[in-house]
């Protein structure tokens, strides 16, 4: 059969493409709804004090199962990740602000100073490093970042630093939210970078030209041509390298020292992230014979979800307010 003798049917067509589409969204409102209602036993209990108390204990698992407000739990069960969601968020603000300025002056070097096969090379190896997986990135922290820092930089970042806050106090041994900030941002820069790098080489060549024939040198150009033309970029790009870091589990749970029930005192400080601790405390979980634990933890999964999407529908509602900003009349055209 010869592909001539194929007919497609525009309304066929359209339907077909609705149904993929639209398995996206539904993908998405599947896991919600799931998480919402095997969470919700969970959520009963816990009520808002949950976000707000620094307290996780499954309670006495070898007593009698008690009840409360109608739901089964164990005795002494008592339910709080006000500390994981510190966790979480400090160390992706960390990875943030020390992955966004590393990962655009990379993109930056690749795409305006690095030219021909070294370009390739160097574009390869920066795609390498966002393939590796976070295991590995989670053992080598483990193995040479966390007694490094703890050994040698963090006594001198609290001795020369005590006078910035909290980032002073005790240096720890080497675990905690700095070291999973840097494992993090090692991880995302990459991400950044390729991303950033392959809209700056799509940058119209006239641009450039009309720019250093205005008497702009090669940074201004780069700096207040280039950049701002690929700003729509640059955020998505942060906006993936922090979804990424918010949901990572491996890499974070290996260095950050999982701390239980206490917030981060300093830069230092032990700390547990909402994905990383699902993790960990899932084997535990699952001998509460109620079940409340594991319900728990899946509540813990519905508002990382929930973070993970107000992050996005933030970013998004920046960016139009700087649309907006930029080109008002296009704004009120749309």
């Amino acid at each position: 059969m010869s592909f001539r003798s194929i007919s497609f049917k525009p309304m066929r067509f359209k339907t077909w493409m609705a149904v993929i589409a639209g398995g996206v969204p539904a993908s998405l409102a599947a896991i919600i709804l799931f998480l919402v209602i095997y969470s919700w036993p969970a959520a009963h209990v816990n009520g808002i004090g949950f976000i707000f108390r620094d307290t996780w204990n499954i309670g006495n698992v070898y007593a009698n199962p008690i009840q409360v407000n109608g739901v089964t739990i164990m005795p002494g069960a008592r339910y709080g990740i006000l500390f994981l969601i510190a966790g979480t968020l400090l160390s992706s603000l960390i990875a943030l602000l020390l992955a966004v300025p590393v990962g655009v002056g990379a993109a930056i070097f690749l795409a305006e100073v690095v030219r021909g096969k070294l370009r390739t090379v160097m574009s390869v190896i920066v795609e390498l490093f966002a393939a590796i997986p976070s295991v590995v990135y989670g053992l080598w922290g483990y193995v040479v970042l966390v007694p490094l820092l703890g050994h040698h930089v963090y006594p001198f970042m609290a001795k020369t630093l005590s006078w910035l806050p909290f980032f002073g106090g005790l240096p720890g041994s080497g675990y905690g939210l700095l070291t999973a900030g840097i494992v993090l941002a090692m991880m995302i820069v990459p991400l950044i970078a390729s991303i950033l790098r392959d809209a700056l080489i799509s940058q119209p060549a006239a641009l450039r030209e009309a720019a250093m024939a205005l008497g702009a040198t090669k940074f201004e150009t780069v700096w207040r041509v280039l950049l701002p033309g690929t700003r729509t970029v640059l955020i998505g790009a942060t906006i993936l390298a922090l979804g990424r870091a918010l949901g990572e589990t491996m890499a974070v749970l290996m260095v950050s020292g999982g701390a239980l029930n206490y917030l981060p005192s300093n830069i230092y400080s032990p700390v547990s992230t909402m994905a990383a601790f699902i993790v960990s405390q899932l084997d535990s979980a699952l001998q509460d014979p109620t079940q409340m634990a594991v319900r728990s933890l899946a509540e813990i999964a519905l508002i990382l979800l929930i973070i993970s999407i107000g992050v996005n529908a933030l970013a998004r509602g920046i960016l139009k307010v700087w649309s907006f900003a930029g080109n008002p009349a296009g704004a009120v055209q749309r």
